[in-house]
């Protein structure tokens, strides 16, 4: 069986849905979740549906923790069995330490060429990136040009969001410059987005209707003018919610596709429940 010239590779958070993940080859190493006792594997040994069920019913909240050098080193060595390069795009480094353990990882793997991309991003907004290098390898691209592609879409890249509360975000130590709405303004809902590569405050709302609403206004002035290829509506156990917002999204955009993609259970440890969110390219 010939090797692929170019093999993606991503992490968990993404939470790219398993059809698409089957049909570009795309591999995916997950990240921790520590809760009580157990170190579940984000993805593999707890999905989001399970996982937002538990959280709702938790008395302690879990914890995250990226995958280790040693582990990073064996994934990559199994994902160059099977590909002559590897190109790895992963979550934000002002989020999470992922990508410093693939980097520490780089250097025990030298039979392959290794290319790493920071997002800057996190959930389908890395997904979208991923995609986009998937396509890049598919036209027979380097893997040094497929990185620098992925690059080139990390500034095109939206994710906006909405969450319950601030708590969580907060507790986990990644409210990032959404720090100065914390305190006495937790009764908002407030509307936040990721802006270079970490959690940043777009708007205080009063309402979580509200604030949804002025997401989509900024959906909608961000693509004046042109169809957006892909839409992706994020949500946290968040189910009737995020069909709203795919029916609003698909009617402003008819021609663009509009799909619902969860939030995985790492991601969801810092948005808590019933986060609701778009993630989208501009040009």
């Amino acid at each position: 069986m010939s090797k692929a010239k170019v093999a993606i590779v991503t992490d968990s958070t993404a939470n790219l849905p398993p059809e698409l993940i089957e049909k570009h080859a795309i591999h995916v190493i997950p990240l921790h979740i520590h809760w009580d006792t157990s170190d579940l594997l984000d993805g593999i040994d707890i999905n989001a549906n399970e996982f937002y069920q538990r959280l709702d019913a938790a008395d302690t909240l879990p914890t995250t923790s990226q995958p280790s050098v040693g582990e990073f080193a064996e994934f990559f060595k199994q994902v160059a069995l099977k590909a002559e390069s590897i190109v790895g795009i992963f979550i934000s480094e002002r989020l999470s330490g992922t990508l410093a353990s693939a980097q520490a990882a780089v250097d025990l793997v030298p039979a392959v060429p290794i290319a790493l991309v920071d997002s800057q991003s996190t959930a389908m907004g890395l997904g979208l990136i991923v995609l986009a290098a998937v396509r890049a390898a598919a036209q027979g691209y380097s893997h040094i040009e497929v990185a620098e592609i992925a690059r080139s879409n990390v500034a095109h890249t939206r994710v906006l969001f909405v969450v319950d509360t601030l708590e969580y975000l907060h507790k986990g130590g990644r409210i990032g410059g959404a720090q100065r709405l914390f305190g006495s303004m937790l009764a908002i809902k407030p509307l936040l987005h990721l802006a270079e590569g970490e959690v940043r405050p777009l708007a205080r709302v009063r309402t979580k209707k509200k604030a949804v609403r002025h997401m989509l206004d900024i959906v909608t002035q961000d693509n004046e003018g042109q169809t957006p290829t892909v839409l992706v509506v994020l949500q946290a156990a968040a189910g009737a919610e995020a069909d709203e917002v795919k029916e609003s999204l698909a009617t402003e955009f008819p021609d663009a596709e509009v799909m619902i993609a969860a939030i995985s259970p790492v991601v969801g440890v810092h948005t808590g429940p019933k986060a609701l969110g778009v993630a989208y390219m501009v040009a």
